[in-house]
């Protein structure tokens, strides 16, 4: 019992709850916006994490730097797939529902492309950055530096496009976006540059989150995945479309998952995850934290 109220185990959980809140970001707002179902997203993790891997081995830059570098390469492969897959889907009349199933399709085809493509070029080998490797004390709990700085820029990020949403005039856009798509366009907001700023931040932010998971776990291109799987289960907990629910459930999951396996094994951790998600599709499909309907 006194391990379960430790210091560790609740900055275990902080530190995976708030790059789940940020990898669950970037998917929330393309879904929201677009209702696009990115299952490629955490191959764009996987991209940014070797990004980050990369510029550090070959050129010492700081994995800190290569973050933000890694978030643009990434918003510049969404502008690709933007213009080049997604934008006539979007533009299409038909049903939500088809959009949302071809959108899975297509995603589905870039993330084996993206996975391959990464396996031919690093190799399936698992490799790791050795940096800021320190272990601090904070508030008497030991601390790796690396981790660390990685929560402090999760959540500040987050905290960022909470009040971007909030007050700037193109965050305003999207959420009116993600309420009722035909009420924006009525009222006057440029669908189209809005769709295109979701989907740059949406790949940017899952670049990012990449660069900084490589400064706390192996990479391999196959690591994705799981990243893919979280990100969905926070943002089904949050509910579709609600950014800041999605935020708030990345923390919860992050608890629920670290103190779930530290009452069971690490080998549970699978169930864990997709228990929470079946459960809340079964019993509460629009969310924990209320959710709004979202209308296209």
């Amino acid at each position: 019992m006194d391990a379960l109220l430790s210091g560790d185990l609740l900055f275990a959980a902080l530190i995976v709850g708030a790059l789940y809140a940020l990898v669950a970001l970037g998917l929330n707002l393309i879904y929201g916006t677009m209702r696009l179902l990115n299952i490629a997203h955490g191959d764009l993790i996987m991209l940014g994490a070797y990004a980050s891997f990369w510029l550090f081995t070959l050129v010492g830059l700081s994995p800190i730097i290569a973050a933000g570098i890694a978030a643009m390469g990434a918003a510049a492969l969404g502008a690709i797939a933007y213009f080049s897959l997604f934008r006539r889907q979007i533009a299409r009349p038909g049903p939500v529902e088809k959009l949302e199933a071809n959108s899975l399709l297509l995603f589905f085809g870039l993330s084996v492309i993206i996975q391959n493509l990464a396996s031919l070029a690093f190799t399936a080998s698992p490799r790791a950055i050795g940096y800021l490797d320190q272990i601090y004390e904070v508030a008497g709990v030991p601390v790796i530096a690396n981790r660390l700085v990685a929560v402090a820029i999760a959540l500040a990020i987050c905290i960022a496009v909470a009040v971007f949403l909030r007050l700037n005039i193109y965050g305003l856009a999207i959420k009116a976006l993600i309420q009722n798509r035909d009420a924006a366009t009525i009222t006057g907001v440029n669908v189209e540059r809005v769709q295109l700023l979701s989907f740059l931040l949406g790949f940017g932010l899952a670049g990012l989150a990449g660069a900084l998971l490589s400064m706390t776990e192996q990479i391999s291109p196959f690591m994705g995945f799981p990243f893919t799987i979280a990100a969905f289960v926070v943002i089904i907990l949050g509910g579709l479309g609600n950014l800041t629910g999605g935020m708030i459930a990345g923390l919860l999951l992050g608890v629920l998952e670290t103190y779930g396996v530290a009452l069971t094994s690490p080998s549970y951790r699978s169930i864990l995850v997709y228990g929470v998600f079946i459960a809340v599709l079964l019993y509460r499909p629009q969310g924990l934290l209320g959710g709004r309907r979202i209308s296209r």
